[in-house]
C-alpha cells in the first residue's frame, strides 16, 4: 500500500475526497488523508473491530470511473501501451474514447 502516498503527492490540483475499496482500509492511510484535508471514502473491512462510517452514496458512484477504465482497456493498444511517445498514446486514448462512448 505504499503507492497511495506517492500518487497523492503527484496529483495535480486539490483533492477533496479519495474513494477506494476495502483493500485500502488502513488507519494510517485515513489519518494521512485527514491531515492533508482529504475526506476518505473507504469502507471498512468485514472483520474490523471498530466500524468505520463512510459516504455510501459517493462510494457507489465509483463504478462509473472503474467502468470507464474497463471500457478503454478493451482496446489492446491502450491496455498494453504500445506507443512510445506520449503524444501518440494520448491520440490513441482520445480515439478509443470516441469509439467506446460514441457508438
Amino acid at each position: 500500500m505504499t503507492t497511495a502516498p506517492a500518487v497523492l503527492a503527484e496529483a495535480p490540483g486539490r483533492i477533496r475526497r479519495l474513494a477506494a475499496d476495502k483493500g485500502y482500509d488502513a488507519d494510517w492511510l485515513r489519518t494521512d488523508l485527514r491531515e492533508a484535508g482529504i475526506t476518505p471514502v473507504i469502507p471498512g473491512k468485514r472483520g474490523r473491530k471498530r466500524k468505520i462510517r463512510h459516504d455510501t452514496r459517493r462510494y457507489r458512484e465509483c463504478w462509473r470511473i472503474e467502468a470507464t477504465f474497463n471500457r478503454l482497456k478493451d482496446f489492446r493498444r491502450i491496455a498494453t501501451r504500445y506507443d512510445k511517445l506520449a503524444r501518440n498514446y494520448d491520440s490513441a486514448l482520445a480515439l478509443a474514447a470516441v469509439i467506446a462512448f460514441w457508438c
